[in-house]
């Protein structure tokens, strides 16, 4: 899932002054380091959007020097996790060294304007999205969060407008209260799903009263929100999501209250693809460890979790891991059908930054390949975000839960049937009840 930059959001920085007294040699805002910004921040950085301060003019920016300067310098900013001995990725964020140094040299430099005519044109973006949609699905009516405790997982089935088929290149989901929604998916319903077949359309309804979401029944996630996703692009090579005639859509919503009571009223918006593609994207939540056991007090938690590939041309093309608040890294390996195996991903995980990497170049999947992902948790009490290091800790929907998958994205022959994409095998068929599984129970496959 190709995510349109998302940068440097620098948040929780205090402002500090910064010396001035520029040497005439040292970077400009003006000429310097504007077009960093704009090609790099700005998408994230303006009124209306994620971050806590915009960064469009120099009156804006001039504030935040030391705190740009630290975090460009640290590799804070922009936020980005993977390793780059592993995968080689479209999306990567990381800044070049020659642009830090830019950064760098302006602030050392006195942070000083320079002169207008030096300014490049001004970045153009579409108001209140980062795509251009051709048509935009909302709740039908704002979803009330209470001020303070826990808020399950609500499911809101929304009536479509699809009087035909249509492909969609790109989606973006946009709470009207991000402050709220941690998390979200919008998810194609289509007719014959048997999940919330019975829902009243715009009726929030809570994880437990909606039935099995079942891949057979050809659900797939259409567009999601998370810190510092952006919009997603499904267009690999011509690529495209499908949306079958007469399909729903079901907005799936994890909000946290924020101390006093307010609303949500999310929306998702489409590009449509000019013709029907050859490729299909879908979407899956990829190797799953829904049996996971962490044990209370443990810092360095092995998870696993397995899926086989069972269509003949799946190619991978993104991969998001997905954990919470004890998760501390994570790796996506392939074992191929000839015993080879590689590590296609691996990171540290921030659950602040729930970040999708898209791979530089399909990733060929023959039938038969294994894909195995690879997490360690932090349960201890060392671990300043964890709920309860006195606790074991099983899979759940809430923070204090853990979870353990990756949303892979992978596009394949449209013709082929989606539900035949993946079936669970190895560690996660086990039963749950002992810590893990590890890698250990991988021996034998």
């Amino acid at each position: 899932m190709r995510a349109i930059p998302v940068f440097l959001v620098v948040a929780g920085l205090t402002t500090a002054g910064v010396a001035m007294g520029a040497s005439s040699s040292a970077p400009t805002f003006d000429r310097d380091v504007l077009p960093i910004l704009e090609k790099n921040c700005q998408s994230c950085h303006r009124p209306g959007e994620i971050a806590p301060m915009s960064l469009l003019s120099y009156t804006d920016a001039r504030p935040w020097a030391k705190a740009i300067k630290n975090a460009v310098a640290t590799r804070k900013m922009p936020p980005w996790f993977a390793d780059p001995n592993y995968g080689h990725f479209a999306n990567d964020r990381r800044l070049s060294q020659a642009d830090i140094d830019t950064l760098v040299g302006w602030v050392d430099g006195g942070a000083v304007e320079g002169e207008a005519k030096d300014k490049p044109a001004p970045a153009t973006f579409q108001d209140g999205w980062q795509i251009k949609p051709d048509m935009v699905i909302e709740m039908p009516t704002p979803f009330l969060i209470p001020a303070t405790g826990t808020i399950n997982y609500q499911y809101i089935r929304v009536k479509g407008s699809f009087p035909e088929d249509v492909w969609v290149s790109a989606a973006e989901m946009r709470p009207s209260n991000p402050a709220v929604l941690h998390h979200g998916k919008v998810w194609v319903v289509p007719p014959g799903s048997k999940w919330m077949a019975d829902a009243t359309p715009g009726m929030p309804y809570e994880g437990r009263e909606t039935g099995r979401n079942d891949a057979a029944d050809g659900n797939d996630i259409l567009g999601k929100f998370n810190p510092g996703l952006g919009a997603q692009s499904f267009d690999i090579g011509g690529s495209a999501k499908f949306v079958p005639k007469g399909s729903d859509l079901v907005f799936e919503l994890h909000y946290t209250a924020i101390g006093k009571e307010t609303s949500d009223q999310s929306k998702l918006g489409l590009v449509l693809a000019k013709h029907a593609p050859v490729t299909r994207y879908f979407l899956s939540s990829g190797p799953t460890a829904s049996n996971l056991l962490i044990p209370a007090g443990d810092s360095n938690a092995e998870v696993v979790s397995e899926v086989t590939v069972g269509l003949d041309d799946a190619k991978l093309v993104y991969v998001q891991p997905h954990m919470h608040l004890r998760g501390k890294d994570f790796e996506l390996r392939a074992i191929y059908p000839t015993g080879e195996s590689e590590t296609l991903f691996k990171g540290v995980f921030d659950f602040n930054w729930q970040l999708g990497y898209d791979f530089a170049k399909p990733i060929p999947l023959p039938k038969g390949t294994r894909l195995i992902a690879i997490s360690h948790f932090d349960n201890s009490a060392n671990n300043k975000f964890n709920p309860d290091p006195t606790k074991d800790v099983r899979w759940g929907p809430q923070n204090w839960d853990e979870m353990s998958n990756a949303f892979v994205g992978l596009i394949f022959s449209a013709n082929d049937d989606a539900a035949k994409l993946f079936k669970r095998s190895g560690p996660s068929l086990l039963p749950a009840g002992r810590p893990g599984p590890t890698l250990a129970s991988l021996t034998g496959h």
